[in-house]
């Protein structure tokens, strides 16, 4: 075990599945149990970039003296049922257990195991937001986007588990519940702690970056979702791009290489895919000056772990229009909130998506920008572009 943490206090066991939530983890140990070593389990996914991120962030898990415990937790029909007879010891063991989604069927049947009355739910993007209120109202956990839609066979079947891990995120009979989020928090749980993610072990362990002329965009995966429209959408970033000079889109890790390769394509836009979580990249740099964002979960982190610079996050909302027939009834109204609770960012109307002749705002002189290895060599990235022309060609077509 790394010097930098140690066996002190209860033995505290996390799980994660995305690499924001390995993230959020590093932060609420640096916040809360400085110099104690943890146990973090990874309950790795399948898709290669969130398992690329994972591995990299695992890495940094390591360097902050932290146990990690990779699990292929869906490799295979009996692989669930290997990881958690594997992870019962563990569970049952654990004074303190923290978890990144508690909306995750996973971990909502690894909660029905474990005997630990310290529970802490750190940020998994914005869906805190809706798990904080469902907590509050003492509803059913739904994620966000399917609210609204008719249970299916597989939601009835594991609904007793479900209602279950509710109980276990409520306080009482001895438990005590943290919520560690960046996120706005309208309705906390009575009984509920909850403390402020400032992102202080990101900016203490990297940066301040370099800033490049021009802007950068953000991606989403709200086409990937069901959400929006993916006609609307690559309608909306390639305006944005031209209105303020983009020249980078980085992936969300969800994103489809089809709408990537698109946007590519039609946009002229260097497609980037991230190896770690956005906040460590933008803060290693370099970054642009302006970075240009849909409704999303680095509309509040990005403010924090870029605090200090001269970074502007500027955030388009989404029309109605460019919603799928199919999305959820509150998604335009879970959209709206996530943007209008945002602090430290500037707030772009849907129109500026829509007309590519708009002029971009003023902006501040900038730096000269690096050389084109740079970005891709000191933010730990991989980056795919159009060809030369190709922009053009599609538009005129």
């Amino acid at each position: 075990m790394s010097p930098r943490a140690g066996n002190a206090g209860p033995h505290t066991l996390a799980f994660v599945e995305s690499p924001v939530q390995l993230l959020n983890v590093l932060e609420w140990a640096h916040a809360h149990a400085p110099g104690v070593g943890l146990t973090l389990v990874v309950l790795s996914p399948v898709d290669p970039m969130t398992r690329g991120q994972l591995r990299r962030m695992s890495d940094l898990a390591r360097d902050e003296g932290h146990e990690v415990r990779w699990e292929e937790a869906r490799g295979g029909p009996l692989a669930p049922f290997q990881t958690i007879g594997g992870l019962t010891g563990l569970l049952r063991g654990a004074s303190r257990v923290v978890l990144g989604d508690p909306f995750s069927r996973y971990v909502q049947l690894l909660l029905t195991i474990t005997r630990a009355r310290d529970l802490v739910v750190v940020d998994d993007g914005t869906a805190t937001m809706e798990f904080v209120g469902q907590l509050a109202r003492g509803e059913r956990l739904v994620r966000w986007h399917r609210k609204g839609g008719r249970p299916g066979p597989r939601d009835v079947l594991f609904a007793p588990v479900s209602a279950s891990a509710r109980r276990r995120l409520s306080p009482g009979d001895g438990r005590r519940i943290e919520i560690f989020s960046s996120m706005p928090m309208e309705e906390a749980p009575t009984g509920v702690t909850v403390s402020a993610n400032a992102f202080a072990w990101t900016r203490a362990r990297f940066g301040p970056p370099r800033l490049t002329k021009g802007a950068d965009m953000v991606g989403t995966s709200l086409v990937e979702t069901g959400v929006v429209d993916d006609g609307r959408y690559l309608e909306a970033v390639r305006a944005l791009a031209a209105a303020h000079g983009a020249t980078r889109y980085f992936a969300h890790r969800r994103e489809s290489t089809d709408k990537l390769h698109r946007l590519a394509v039609e946009t002229g836009l260097e497609i980037v895919r991230p190896e770690l979580p956005l906040e460590l990249i933008a803060r290693r740099g370099p970054i642009g000056r302006t970075i240009l964002s849909f409704p999303s979960t680095v509309v509040h982190t990005l403010p924090l772990a870029l605090s200090g610079t001269q970074v502007r996050v500027a955030v388009c909302d989404i029309d109605p229009a460019w919603l799928t027939e199919n999305a959820s009834p509150r998604a335009q109204g879970f959209l709206s909130g996530v943007t209008g609770t945002a602090r430290d960012v500037h707030r772009l109307s849907p129109a500026a998506a829509t007309d590519p002749t708009a002029p971009p705002h003023p902006e501040p002189p900038h730096p000269e920008p690096p050389s084109p290895a740079d970005p891709a060599e000191s933010a730990g990235t991989a980056s795919f572009a159009a060809p030369p022309g190709a922009a053009g060609a599609v538009a005129a077509g």
